[in-house]
């Protein structure tokens, strides 16, 4: 605590003490012979009761808060008027804080805080005291009630709720427009002295904005602030209690105000005149270019509509405004023409749609600008005379009659030769042609209305110095009907009639049919060809007729079926006719004229089979071949050829010699001729006890030269073989031992001694030296073994 806050406790504490009363005494209550009358009341009994009054003389403690001295702070004194002073009386304290906050010397009664108080926190606080007897603890005084209240100093400043605010004011307000209010709290006492009031200034933000002092409203200082030369401002407001004064404790806030944006700049142009350029092809709609006012303002204050108010060109052009970027799009309004006029000059202008009325004293809010627009010549295509064409012809000219012509011109100051040429996917049955040079359709095949009314051809006009230059229009061709086609019968008529018919009776009711579609509409006409005595036709001059029976009964077993020629005509010019052919059969019917046989089903009915009878037979027919065929082909498959088709064909893969055989000398088992020369080989023969899966054509090796050894001759094949791919899986193995070149003993093979029949003189080996002679006692003694 500073000594300035210190000396002003002392001297508010000065003030303050002599009206604190901080000593409550208890006093005595009078006897019954003092009492008045209001203190006497009398029972329905007589007897008088008395109120005891209380001993307390009552008074509030005050207390300041925030003590800052060492010692406990003193609040006041309790005293009974019983108190003689010799330590008799005890004083007891309970309520708020007894025996914490508050302590009472038991003795004297004097009332102390034990620390320091804040009055923020509490404000004031509720106690009991009582004093009793300290021998016998019984109460000499009845328990009373007061209050100690904290008295407040000046130790919060304002504070304001948030730190920073955000307002906002419209541009070129006048002066004192209120932009926002500022509060700020003190949680100092409002009811005692200076301390909570509240006292706002403004420490930052002069000359553009003022505070009202006991309000806090922010209000504009000065007139016509501009948005568009400073939008942001920053405010610092403080708030100072003590009203103000100095000495007072103060806080502060920070307002940021922006301007908000009002109507007050008119659209501007940057340029007085602008040039443009168009193709004069452009189509209607076309984007020529844009123009774009600018405007300070911001958001609807900004929007600007664009219009186009003079000029030459208001026919040929319109303008549109775009929304999103507030630009004039000018647009072709009508097809351009260079070789009519190759200039026009537009004059727009640009024009705030929200004004506000307050600043109209500003000047008009709308601007203008020239627009020049240069239409550029283009090699144009040709141009029809007509959008569309449309050819009526009748169907009966001959081929080659012209129908129609089309006639287009160069629209280029070249004027170029056109050429004429029909478009063949309009025209896949070629029935017209197009003469080139002067754009005539004619006729290329015959015409006929009953097959297509209409014709749909599309003619290509085609500069013929610039081929790629071409339009096309639509030429419709309409076919006018000529009376060529005889009516007939609407639908085939199933006609009988009962034996027992009577003359005159209705049998059928028939109607006609024609092609062609004549004016007036269609009108018929039935007659007979001839006069038939069993039938006869009534005309019904409605386009129907009946036919009607001339004599009475019929019998089908005489004549099971009539054959009546109707002639059918119309009334078209010229007439065509044609005749008609009933077949009417005769049936049996009963009483009532309802069918119930005729010759053509009673064949039929006795063999009790219908059509779909019939059906059903042929499909169980059907179904049964199926199976037989399908079983044959089963049958067929399961067979399976035999692995050996004759004795002769029997060939063995592996030979088996017991002897040693004669060498190479002994060629009568092996060939080794065929070894040297593959091309000796016989077509190979594939085997017959194995069926092969693929068949592979035999490779043809090269003939080996005569003096090519036999061991490099079969490594060489072998190797062949190995590297071949085609080589079947099931080839068998031939092992050839080579023995060497020559040997003084000349061949010992025994191959030869398989086909030999007979004994063989084996003698001989005996006079090859001492090498054989094991070989020659094995062989020599086989005689004398035989004979024993």
């Amino acid at each position: 605590m500073t000594v300035y806050q210190f000396l002003r406790l002392f001297i508010f504490w000065a003030f303050l003490s002599p009206f604190c009363s901080p000593e409550l005494t208890f006093r005595r209550t009078p006897g019954p012979e003092k009492m008045t009358g209001e203190s006497r009341i009398r029972k329905n009994d007589g007897k008088i009761l008395h109120r005891q009054k209380r001993g307390w003389m009552w008074n509030q403690f005050f207390l300041l808060e925030e003590y800052t001295g060492s010692d406990y702070q003193y609040v006041g004194k309790l005293h009974s008027d019983q108190d003689k002073g010799d330590g008799s009386l005890k004083y007891i304290l309970s309520g708020d804080g007894a025996g914490t906050l508050f302590i009472i010397d038991e003795k004297t009664g004097d009332i102390h805080a034990t620390r320091r108080i804040d009055r923020e926190e509490k404000a004031f606080y509720t106690l009991r005291a009582q004093a009793i007897n300290r021998r016998t603890l019984r109460p000499v005084e009845p328990e009373s009630e007061f209050v100690i209240k904290i008295h407040d100093i000046n130790d919060n400043e304002p504070t304001f709720p948030e730190e920073t605010y955000t307002a906002s004011v419209p541009e070129m307000s006048v002066v004192g427009t209120s932009v926002v209010q500022v509060t700020a709290t003190d949680a100092d006492d409002p009811s005692y002295g200076n301390s909570a009031r509240v006292i706002y200034s403004i420490l930052q933000g002069q000359p553009y904005f003022s505070v009202e002092p006991e309000t806090g409203i922010i209000r504009t200082a000065l007139p016509n602030m501009n948005r568009e030369n400073r939008e942001q401002y920053q405010v610092v407001i403080q708030a100072k209690d003590m009203g103000g004064q100095m000495g007072g404790l103060s806080g502060t806030t920070t307002v940021n105000i922006t301007l908000t944006d009002v109507n007050d700049n008119p659209p501007r142009f940057p340029q007085n005149n602008i040039h443009l350029r168009v193709l004069e092809s452009s189509p209607v709609g076309t984007a020529v270019g844009s123009v774009k006012a600018t405007d300070a303002d911001t958001g609807k204050n900004a929007e600007v509509d664009y219009h186009i108010i003079d000029g030459d060109g208001t026919d040929m052009f319109d303008i549109i405004t775009e929304k999103d970027t507030q630009e004039g799009i000018i647009t072709v309004k009508k097809p351009l023409d260079y070789e009519s006029r190759r200039l026009y000059t537009l004059k727009v202008e640009a024009e705030n749609t929200h004004v506000d009325p307050r600043f109209y004293y500003l000047g008009p809010f709308k601007d203008t600008t020239m627009v020049k627009i240069s239409i550029e010549d283009v090699d144009e295509p040709p141009i029809f005379s007509r959008s569309s064409y449309l050819f009526e012809v009748h169907e009966d000219i001959e081929v080659g009659t012209i129908i129609g012509t089309v006639m287009a011109r160069d629209p280029d100051s070249a004027s170029s030769p056109i050429r004429f040429t029909l478009d063949r996917h309009t025209d896949l049955d070629r029935i017209f042609n197009i003469h080139s040079g002067n754009g005539s359709l004619y006729t290329s095949k015959p015409l006929d209305r009953e097959l297509s009314q209409w014709h749909n051809l599309t003619v290509i006009a085609a500069e013929i110095n610039n081929p790629k230059e071409t339009t096309r229009v639509s030429v419709f061709v309409r076919i006018l009907d000529v009376n060529d086609n005889a009516p007939q019968f609407a639908v085939f008529y199933d006609t009988f009639v009962c034996e027992n018919a009577r003359p005159g009776q209705l049998i059928q009711t028939i109607s006609a049919v024609d092609k062609d579609d004549p004016l007036g509409g269609q009108k018929f006409f039935f007659s007979l060809a001839a006069v038939n005595p069993n039938f006869t036709v009534q005309d019904n001059e409605d386009n129907t007729a009946r036919i009607l029976t001339r004599k009475n009964g019929f019998n089908r077993h005489e004549i099971s079926t009539y054959l009546l020629p109707v002639v059918i005509s119309d009334n078209d010019y010229p007439i065509q006719s044609s005749t008609g052919t009933l077949t009417i059969r005769v049936c049996a019917c009963d009483s009532q004229g309802n069918m119930q046989s005729c010759s053509a089903e009673a064949l039929l009915l006795p063999a009790g089979l219908s059509t779909g009878a019939l059906i059903a037979i042929l499909l169980c027919i059907i179904i049964l071949l199926v199976i037989v065929v399908l079983f044959a082909a089963l049958k067929r498959q399961r067979k399976k050829e035999p692995l050996i088709l004759s004795k002769e064909d029997i060939r063995d893969n592996i030979v088996s010699y017991n002897d040693e055989g004669g060498g190479e000398e002994d060629t009568q088992a092996f060939d080794i001729g065929t070894l040297r020369n593959p091309a000796a080989i016989e077509e190979k023969k594939l085997r017959r006890d194995i069926i092969p899966e693929t068949l592979f054509i035999p490779r043809r090796t090269p003939t080996a030269p005569d003096n090519t050894d036999v061991r490099d001759f079969i490594n060489e094949r072998l190797k062949e073989h190995d590297l071949d791919p085609t080589a079947p899986p099931y080839d068998s193995l031939a092992t050839y031992a080579y023995e060497g070149n020559d040997s003084i003993a000349e061949s010992l093979s025994s191959l030869e001694s398989g086909t030999t029949e007979g004994d063989q003189n084996y003698d001989y080996l005996r006079e090859w030296g001492p090498r054989f002679n094991k070989l020659a006692e094995m062989y020599g003694g086989g005689e004398s073994d035989k004979d024993a």
